[in-house]
Formats: C-alpha cells, sequence, structure tokens
C-alpha cells in the first residue's frame, strides 16, 4: 500500500522514532496528523513536508469519543506511545496495555485501511516485569479489536537523541563508575531508529503485512558490558564498570523510585533479567528487504558531542 496521498495519525508522532517516521510520511506526500497535548510545541514537525501537510493536532483525555475524532478520516494510524517507567499520571496499564486496545478499536470503527502498533522485543504475558507483561496485553487488545494490524517489537533503539547511549555517555561526564547490573551479562540486539522508521514504512508498503508480528533488530548482539566499552571507547573516557549483583540492584532501584524520573526502578531490573534479542521465529527487518545498520557505523554520528572538544569545541573537565 503505497502512502502517499493518503493521511496517516500517528499517536506519540513528537518522540525519537516519531519524529524520524513522520519525516518519511511527509516525504511519501501522505497528510500526517500529529495528536498532542501540546500542538503548539510541535511546531518543528511541520518541516517535514510542504505547508498544511505535518498537521499537530490537539487532543486531551484520549477518551474513547476524542480517539474517534481524531482518527476520523485517516487511512492509516500508527501507535508509538509507551513509556519506560510509571508515575502518578501514567501506568503502565493504561499506557501500554487499555490504549493501544482502544485506539485499535476507534481504528476499526473508522474504517481504517492499515494499523501499525510498535510493541517491544520481550512483550511476554508470562514476565514477572510489569513493562513486559503490559506491552502483551496491548499487543492481545490490539489482535481483538483489529485483526489484520500489523505489531512491531523493536529491541533498544539507538540514535540520534536516544535515551540509552546519551543517557550513559552523560553519566560517564560526572561519575567515575557505571554499574553493570547483574554484571553486564544481559544481552541486546540495538536497531537504529532510521531502520525502524524504514521498517515500518515498508510494513505500509506491503499487504503481505497485514496481521504479522515483526521483531526488529540491527545485525549484532550485545551484552550490556560491551555496549558500555563501546560508548567509552567512542567518547575516548576510561570508566570503572562495576558489577552490580540482582539483589542490590534491586534495593538500589526501590530507594531511586522516590526521586523524580527515577534513573531506576525494580521493574527495570526485573526485565533486564532477561535478554533482548531476535528470537528468530518471527519475520524481522530482512524480510521487508532492509538490511539493519551496524552500531559501530552510527555511534560516531551522534556522540562526538560527549568527546573532550568535540562537536562543540568545549573543552570539558573529567572527573
Amino acid at each position: 500500500m503505497a502512502t502517499g496521498n493518503m493521511t496517516a495519525v500517528v499517536f506519540g508522532g513528537s518522540g525519537f522514532l516519531g519524529r524520524h517516521l513522520v519525516r518519511r510520511l511527509g516525504k511519501s506526500g501522505a497528510v500526517v496528523r500529529v495528536p498532542s497535548r501540546h500542538p503548539t510545541r510541535l511546531a518543528y514537525l511541520r518541516t517535514a513536508g510542504v505547508v498544511g501537510q505535518i498537521v499537530p493536532e490537539l487532543i486531551g483525555t484520549y477518551d474513547d469519543e476524542e480517539l474517534g475524532a481524531t482518527i476520523q478520516g485517516a487511512d492509516i494510524v500508527i501507535n508509538l506511545i509507551g513509556i519506560l517507567a510509571e508515575n502518578r499520571r501514567n501506568s503502565f496499564q493504561r499506557i501500554h496495555a487499555s490504549l493501544p486496545g482502544r485506539i485499535a478499536a476507534a481504528a476499526a470503527a473508522a474504517g481504517v485501511k492499515h494499523l501499525v502498533h510498535v510493541s517491544a522485543l520481550g512483550a511476554d504475558a508470562h514476565s514477572l516485569s510489569a513493562y513486559a507483561k503490559s506491552k502483551a496485553a496491548g499487543e492481545d487488545a490490539v489482535r481483538a479489536a483489529f485483526p489484520q494490524a500489523t505489531i512491531v517489537r523493536p529491541s533498544i533503539v539507538f540514535g540520534p537523541e536516544d535515551k540509552f547511549f546519551n543517557r550513559f555517555a552523560g553519566m560517564s561526564l560526572i561519575s567515575p563508575v557505571l554499574p553493570l547490573i547483574g554484571g553486564g551479562h544481559t544481552r541486546f540486539q540495538p536497531v537504529y531508529v532510521g531502520d525502524v522508521a524504514d521498517g515500518i514504512m515498508a510494513a505500509l508498503a506491503s499487504p503481505d503485512s497485514a496481521g504479522k508480528v515483526y521483531e526488529f533488530g540491527g545485525p549484532a548482539t550485545y551484552s550490556f558490558r560491551e555496549l558500555m566499552e563501546l560508548m567509552l571507547a567512542e567518547i575516548g573516557i576510561q570508566r570503572l564498570l562495576a558489577p552490580v549483583p540482582w539483589g542490590l540492584a534491586r534495593l538500589q532501584a526501590r530507594l531511586a523510585e522516590f526521586l523524580p524520573g527515577p534513573p531506576l526502578t525494580r521493574d527495570q531490573v526485573e526485565l533486564l533479567k532477561q535478554d533482548n534479542v531476535l528470537s528468530g521465529s518471527a519475520p524481522s527487518l530482512s524480510d521487508l528487504g532492509i538490511q539493519p545498520t551496524a552500531l559501530e557505523l552510527i555511534l560516531p554520528t551522534f556522540l562526538d558531542r560527549f568527546r573532550k572538544g568535540g562537536r562543540t569545541g568545549l573543552q570539558r573537565t573529567y572527573p
């Protein structure tokens, strides 16, 4: 299905992945509506298309009536909304389990041609992690309301402004030690944000993607320790990588949860006990004609600002 001359509604379009996807939809010729509680803050997205092509729209409570009105007239609906930790306003149950099903139901009622729901690698109804369980519940709700929906499960998504490498690179500027939870043995298959966006576009163009679940990962797997070593080598800093036993990590996370925007939660510790790599039993980027980009090719393009005298030319003082 070509996306040109179609209307797409992208929930979560202002986020890290959303910005890349909106640009691609704009280049394809689609009209893109981006619902947000703060649409005036999304003016920068308008440059992803010609005048009037990218349209930030106000949505307040995300109740069923609002969702129906927002989706009305759309050919494509894409849901990218997700959180890494719960807070007073947003729970995993509300954001990951309930909302996707209600978006899918509204899309079905509006006669939407294609729904793409972005979940997460590791979604598992039997997991001890509330995050993983809620992701699985959201997938089930989407399939129940819109059986032909395409579901995408990416591993860690990296690239400019990501919340993984940028976070740990920033930590390395102020701390002489980086923790390796559980010893740093958990394995990941990081996938480039541009590849994820391209994969979604390819799924939209392929009638065969309807009703399928795709797993998106990069071309190689790494332990958490190896990812930290790659990051530190790229920015030219030496730091102590200190293994933290699971029990101690859980205790530290329990204390950290009292902080605003906690750096670690007990649920995240639980999630780290499972590898985050492709199962090999689901179609992947290669099945959509996309060759995943190597992590080593992309890291230098956005971590240079953390180097001494890097992109900004500023000389940093390292502890």
